[in-house]
């Protein structure tokens, strides 16, 4: 309450447990000159019976000094020598010597103070006060007083709280309104009402003259006394005393109260600001009126206003106060006479207003859409003043700009001119369309909540909760939680506070509680993933299961060997082995296609490690269940067979870790194994961590650690984890240490680091993926000379030189990725020549760069020449120029890709480039690409669509001039590339076109592999292509886990031994994994970084045994999770909290291919890409409707689809799931009772479960709607709840069941002729004016369809009622009355609630302003019309008042 800036010392009356009393000088608090607040406080009784404020201290302290003091403070029994007692001085510290030297450690009111004889004391300075309304008065008068008298005023009351023995809660307003009056010059002792204040009991000097009496008998004065007390009062116009029947008792008017009148005394501190004061005060009790938690407060504030308007003689304000409690403000009472000499000094503020201000009168001209004044308001105090006047602004005025900045013309700020306030403005953050939206955009920018509108009087909400009705039907996706909150969406608040979540947390579903794992034989590796979406995506067969089983490689495999009669035991056990061996081919192919099928399906607990299954390569023989294993030593096995298929199960098992898991650098090294056997999974489990981006929490020092062991897996693995954990960041330390193992990047005069070849591809492709994508040039000159880099004089390079030369290609177009033409600065390296002259062959150039010594000399075992061994660099040079010049549309240089169209340049090619050369050359023509058959052809040259044979050909055409195995081979590949580049174009669309076109291609090479033709092609050739076009077919049906794919998919799983080599093996089983990946949770991208990603997984030239790294590494197969996004979208219902079925709707956008067009899904679902969507919505009628919006850009649901997908969402009421009611039939039930129809009486309360949640409603359903035995009258109430309580959850508004109550009670209330006050009706009032208002009318003309906000029907009969029941009273005789009211004479003190009620309801002007109006003259209604046309009367009134103001009082018949 003070502002820090004033004089610098105040004095506190310190009160201390101990029993002191001290006076603290505090520097820095504002004060007046001391002679001001040398004054006695209020007086006091011996502080032996002290209740303190502050709490007791020797407790916490310590002993204090002990010399207790006795209260320094004189008592005092009459309050009206508050004025001039002198305050004693002799109660500090002095007199004991000591004082006080410091302040500190302030914690709110709390203090330590530092005394001279250094001891520390530590206080509590009371508060100023308790009461809300107190505190509400002190602002008000603070705010409008001169800093200096605001001041005084504030230490007066402080003092006269804070005395010792202060009141407590209940009285602290009656001491306030004495304490107020006495500094305006009232004599409260004097003045009736004010010396009847109770203070608590005897405690009060006020009553102690009564308590001293020594009579035991009693006299007629304390009954007398009793009626005339404000409890009394208070208590005879409660609605309490009304509902309980009781008779009012008259009192007989005292007989001092006429005897003599008082006058004020103007020398007091406030008397010249009296009409300022009461002004701020009638403001205050304006803002009350608008939370109904204040009742209490308002019906003490009004007996103050209503004495300070009779003295300042204020008629309109009187007459207002009477309109609004017409039981509390009775006609005879003492008023103050104030000269018209002291009118004179009396300072009548600038704001002050002859007319009073009322909040409902403005509200109601507002929506009866008259001019309206502007309202006036306190800053600060009447802050739900402003937000309603606003509000109603905003959205029944339709003016936008009310609300966009501080000074708006619908409000009049009230100040004592000191200060001016920061204008704030509200700027609505996120899309916003309507009027409704932008009310609740704004109400929430202001900090309102559901709480302060339920507190809000019904009519006055009214309005908001109509936009609040309006914005819930279809928000926008965007909005934040509070907003969410405050329309009563919980599905979309709950997904507003999960999207504002780190991203680290990821949404934790009921399902996704890893259950307790499985006994130790099924540790299979796919037990953690969530069985409750899968269950809902593929509901109707067991297709997950079927994926396990055929991906599982942790149990004995079956091997099935009939025994000939002929053969040996012995050969019989090596035929098994043999067999065990081809089957061991496939079992260490799964893993790859496992890790697709568990991706990122596992939070790990950070205490135990990871579980890798193990991959059993043993086998059972029936029919007796002998073990069948490689080690007998029977038949040769391969070394290491098994070295990459472990790898490959330890990245497996790393990608089942989620993203968002929490995991550190701890753990990861907690996770290596203690045997060496196992060093290859960790590797793989290293390089997995680097692809879930979790490897960059690795300590370097442990990275290091791990590199310098040697071990040639750990180093693969951890290499391409690191790159690809720092995708395109071009990461200098990850550079560092990728050059250590690239000897083409270290200086030519370092020393020859012996590193493993598969170490360096790693290396090579880790570079391509730490530059991806920013055409750094020095990177991309290295790479492309290492695409052709010879063998070497000594041989070191010439093992596995492919591999290596496509990895340089690979990294290269990584590099690259998409630039095309625009290569900027790397125009002199000429780098589609150069790539063209890798991929067709020719002379080597002469070697640019720090390295063309080492390659002087040439090698001295292969006899290449000066020439370049096109079959070396030609695959990485023609996927480098794919990659440059991806979905550039580049013409001539896809023109350089186009397969040979002589035979004599056929005969140059292999055929498997012929693969690649399509495939890079559609990738190029990117747009082009067409999901048909005839697109598919249109690559294959014209002589071998010639000359081709059918698939189906029985006998061989013999042809001189043409090799037809040339022909035969070219076309297969060349239908395979296209085909490959059609499964890139379409990734993860399911795109039904591509995906038939491809199907029947799939089927015409299976059946091409059992013709007889098939030895032309070549069966190796044939299931290349098979292979490739599965996995064409499993990246358009990425994630959805399609039937036909998945059949094809076992039926190659069932072929094994012939040509199946572990390679097939792969491509068939990374199908499958691609088919379901991340368990239908995640899909393929097509963006350029997903599609280089693509390319080295999918490579199209497979192993042919499982240590073969050849012409690609194996390790890049796993790079696929760089294209895996996840679009699956889960509608989660926000009630239980579980996983359901859910109608959306998604709109893509136009493009050249395709208009805008709308599809209904049913999800669970995989969304298609996001950037070619315009909006998703969640479609009713069953759940709420739910629009996210992607024109402006999708991120929002680009984080709901990182955070498993979850799209909360809410059941409508009365509808059921899809899962309990796919037909929709048995909701039928639910929407007959939901239209409106006549059954709403046989509406049985235990039905409503179907259509809400809320407990509440249940409860209300029970204790009020249910019929007991004898009913009697209740009946007709408890029909009334029942209809009520129906329509509120039909219509899915049950907030406004308390407004239908209140609404119902009032009216029953006034039916009683119980108003004691008019609060009630003047909110039925609103609500009527409301529905009838112009703005709500044209709002339901635009949209008829939506539900009525409240019955049609109730409002109607309760306005009936009203009219009817005022009717009567007139016709009863309260015609006399209000013509007695309006010619100002006396009125029946029995007639004043029911006239109230009237002048309130018929909006009649008060007597002053019909006297004004000059009606006197009036001879007939048309001219009554006329006159009272200005005053604003509806002409419903008029027709009741016309007979009274045309001076003829007859009782009116209407």
């Amino acid at each position: 309450f003070f502002s820090a800036n004033g004089a610098k010392k105040i004095n506190f009356l310190f009160l201390f447990s101990t029993k002191k009393v001290g006076k603290a000088f505090i520097p820095g608090l504002p004060a007046p000159s001391l002679s001001m607040s040398n004054q006695m406080p209020r007086p006091s009784t011996p502080l032996d019976s002290v209740s303190t404020p502050s709490k007791p201290l020797n407790k916490h302290l310590g002993p204090l000094e002990e010399s207790v003091l006795l209260s320094p403070v004189p008592e005092l029994r009459d309050s009206s020598k508050l004025h001039d007692s002198p305050y004693v001085e002799d109660c500090t510290f002095q007199q004991l010597g000591t004082f006080i030297q410091a302040l500190r450690d302030p914690v709110h009111s709390r203090v330590t103070l530092e005394l001279s004889n250094n001891t520390m004391v530590r206080i509590s300075i009371p508060e100023i006060a308790t009461s809300e309304l107190v505190k509400r008065c002190l602002q008000g008068v603070k705010a409008i007083l001169p800093k200096e008298t605001a001041v005084q005023t504030l230490v007066k009351w402080y003092n006269a709280y804070n005395a010792p023995g202060g009141p407590s809660y209940h009285s602290e307003w009656n001491l306030f309104v004495t304490c107020l009056m006495n500094m305006m010059g009232y004599n409260t002792e004097r003045l009736c009402w004010t010396r009847s204040l109770d203070f608590e009991g005897s405690l009060s000097p006020v009553i102690a003259p009564k308590k001293a009496r020594p009579s035991e008998t009693g006299s007629d004065e304390d009954w007398e006394y009793l009626l005339s007390s404000d409890y009394h009062r208070n208590f005879e116009s409660h609605p309490v005393a009304k509902a309980l029947r009781l008779d009012p008792l008259e009192v007989s008017a005292s007989k001092d109260d006429f005897s003599q009148s008082l006058s004020l005394d103007s020398s007091t501190l406030l008397f010249t600001h009296i009409p300022a004061i009461f002004f701020v005060l009638h403001l205050i009790y304006e803002e009350l009126k608008l939370n109904s938690l204040m009742g209490e407060g308002l019906r003490s504030l009004v007996v103050l206003l209503v004495q300070l308007a009779r003295d300042l003689k204020l008629e309109a304000y009187i007459d207002y106060y009477y309109r609004d409690y017409p039981a509390l403000v009775k006609t005879s009472r003492q008023t103050c006479i104030i000269d018209q000499v002291q009118t004179g000094f009396m300072l009548h503020p600038s704001f002050f207003s002859a007319e009073p201000p009322s909040i409902f009168q403005w509200l109601s001209s507002c929506l009866k859409g008259e001019g309206v004044q502007p309202y006036p308001y306190l800053p600060g105090i009447c802050e739900r003043s402003k937000l309603v006047v606003l509000s109603v602004a905003l959205y029944i005025l339709g003016d936008e700009s009310a609300v966009l900045n501080e000074a708006s013309h619908y409000l009049y700020k009230i100040t004592s001119g000191k200060d001016a306030l920061t204008p704030c403005s509200f700027k609505p953050s996120t899309s916003v369309s309507s009027l409704a939206e932008k009310l609740v955009l704004w109400m929430t920018s202001v900090g309102f909540t559901l709480r302060d509108l339920e507190s809000l009087p019904f009519g006055v909400a009214l309005p908001i909760r109509d936009a609040i009705y309006q914005c819930r039907e279809q928000p926008a996706s965007d909005w934040p939680e509070a907003v969410c909150l405050l329309i009563g969406r919980q599905d979309l608040s709950k997904q507003a506070w999960e999207g504002s979540l780190q991203k680290g947390k990821s949404v934790m579903l009921s399902s996704d509680i890893p259950s307790a794992t499985e006994s130790e034989e099924d540790e299979d590796g796919m037990n953690d993933m969530n069985e409750e979406v899968m269950s809902l995506i593929w509901s109707e067969d067991l297709r997950v299961q079927e994926v396990r089983r055929l991906l599982q490689s942790a149990r004995p495999v079956r091997v099935n060997v009939v025994q000939m009669p002929e053969a040996s035991d012995h050969e019989y056990i090596e035929e098994k082995e043999n067999r065990l061996l081809q089957l061991c081919q496939r079992t260490m192919a799964l893993p790859v296609g496992r890790g697709m099928f568990t991706l990122f399906s596992y939070h790990p607990v950070p205490t135990e490690q990871l579980p890798i299954p193990k991959l059993n390569l043993t086998g059972r023989a029936p029919p007796r269940n002998t073990t069948v294993d490689l080690n007998s030593g029977n038949i040769d096995v391969p070394p290491n067979m098994a070295c990459w298929a472990s790898f490959h199960n330890g990245v497996a098992a790393g990608l089942k870790i989620a993203p968002a898991s929490q995991i550190d650098s701890a753990w990861i090294v907690y996770n290596k194994p203690k045997i060496a056997e196992l060093a290859n999974e960790y590797a793989g489990f290293l390089m997995a961590l680097g692809l879930n981006g979790h490897l960059t929490k690795l300590a370097t020092l442990n990275i290091h650690d791990y590199l310098t062991k040697g071990h040639e897996m750990t180093s693969i693995g951890l290499l391409l984890g690191v790159s690809a954990a720092k995708l395109g960041t071009m990461d200098m330390a990850i550079t560092r240490l990728l050059s250590i193992h690239i000897p083409a990047l270290l200086p030519p005069t370092s020393t020859e680091l012996d590193v493993p070849h598969n170490v360096q591809v790693a290396a090579v492709v880790g570079i391509g993926l730490v530059y991806q994508g920013t055409a750094h040039r020095h990177t991309a000159e290295v790479l492309l000379a290492e695409i052709g880099r010879p063998p070497g004089p000594e041989m070191e390079y010439c093992t596995d030189r492919e591999s290596y030369s496509l990895a340089s290609g690979l990294a290269l177009g990584m590099v690259c990725l998409g630039h095309g033409s625009n290569l900027i600065g790397m125009s002199d390296l000429n780098v589609p020549e150069q790539l063209y002259q890798y991929m067709v062959g020719g002379h080597r150039r002469f070697q640019m760069g720090m390295h063309r010594e080492k390659h002087k000399s040439p090698s001295y075992q292969i006899k290449e020449g000066d020439t370049i061994n096109v079959d070396v660099t030609c695959p990485g040079a023609t996927l480098a120029l794919a990659m440059i010049y991806l979905k550039t549309n580049n013409r001539s240089i896809a023109d350089w890709l186009k397969a040979p169209d002589t035979m004599y340049l056929l005969d140059f090619v292999k055929p498997e480039f012929l693969l690649l050369r399509t495939l890079a050359r559609c990738l190029i023509l990117w747009d082009d690409i067409l999901p048909n058959s005839k697109w598919v052809n249109s690559n294959v040259p014209q002589i071998i669509r010639e000359n081709i044979i059918s698939l189906h050909a029985t006998e061989l055409p013999s042809s001189e001039d043409l090799s037809l195995e040339t022909l035969a081979q070219a076309h297969v590949y060349i239908i395979a590339g296209a085909c490959l580049s059609l499964g890139f174009r379409f990734a993860g669309s399911e795109n039904l076109a591509a995906f038939q076109c491809l199907y029947k291609y799939a089927t015409d090479f299976l059946k091409c592999l059992s013709a007889p033709t098939a030895s032309i092609t070549g069966h190796y050739n044939l299931e290349t292509c098979l292979s490739v076009l599965l996995l064409a077919l499993a990246m358009v049906m990425a994630g959805s886990g399609n039937l036909k794919v998945l059949q094809l998919c076992r039926f190659m799983h069932k072929k094994t031994g012939g040509e199946m080599n572990y390679g097939f093996h792969l491509a068939h089983h990374m199908a499958l994994g691609l088919l379901f990946l991340g368990g239908g949770r995640y899909s393929l991208s097509t963006s350029n970084s997903s599609i280089a990603a693509l390319l080295c997984a999918l490579y199209p030239h497979f192993p042919v045994h499982s240590t073969d790294n050849r012409y690609h590494l194996q390790a890049l197969r796993h790079l696929y999770v760089l294209a895996a996004e996840p679009r699956l979208l889960t509608p989660v219902d926000v009630d239980s909290n579980t996983p359901c079925y859910a109608l959306i709707e998604v709109t893509y956008k136009g493009t050249q291919w395709y208009g805008e067009a709308t599809e209904e899904l049913m999800a669970p679902t995989l969304l298609p890409e996001l950037h070619l969507l315009k909006q998703i919505r969640v479609k009713g009628p069953r759940y709420w409707e739910l629009l996210i919006d992607l024109s402006k850009g999708t991120a929002h649901l680009q984080s709901i689809l990182s955070k498993g997908g979850i799209l909360y969402v809410k059941l409508r009421a009365g509808q059921l799931s899809y899962k309990e009611d796919p037909m929709g039939w048995r909701s039928l039930l639910a929407q007959t009772v939901t239209h409106r129809n006549s059954e709403a009486r046989a509406f049985k309360p235990e039905a409503i479960s179907a259509f809400t949640s809320d407990p509440a409603l249940f409860s209300f359903a029970d204790y009020f709607c249910k019929p007991t035995v004898n009913m009697g009258q209740k009946q007709e109430i408890l029909d009334l709840f029942s209809s009520i309580l129906y329509e509120c959850v039909t219509q899915e508004n049950p907030e406004m069941l308390p407004t239908y109550i209140a609404i119902d009670q009032a009216v029953r209330r006034l039916e009683r002729r119980e108003m004691s006050e008019t609060f009630e009706l003047w909110q039925i009032k609103l609500v009527l004016e409301f529905f009838s208002s112009r703005s709500h009318q044209e709002r339901m003309s635009r949209n008829p369809t939506r539900g009525l906000f409240m019955n049609s029907e109730f409002l109607p009969v309760m306005k009936c009622t009203i009219d009817n029941t005022l009717d009567q009273w007139l016709q009863a005789g309260g015609d006399v009355s209000l013509h007695s009211y309006l010619s100002g004479q006396p009125l029946d003190e029995s007639q004043l609630s029911m006239l109230a009620c009237f002048l309130i309801y018929h909006s009649v002007p008060t007597p002053g302003q019909l006297a004004a109006g000059g009606l006197e003259g009036s001879r007939n209604f048309s001219e009554l019309l006329l006159k009272l046309r200005r005053l604003h009367v509806p002409v419903r009134a008029l027709l009741r008042l016309a007979p009274l103001l045309l001076g003829n009082p007859q009782a009116m018949v209407l």
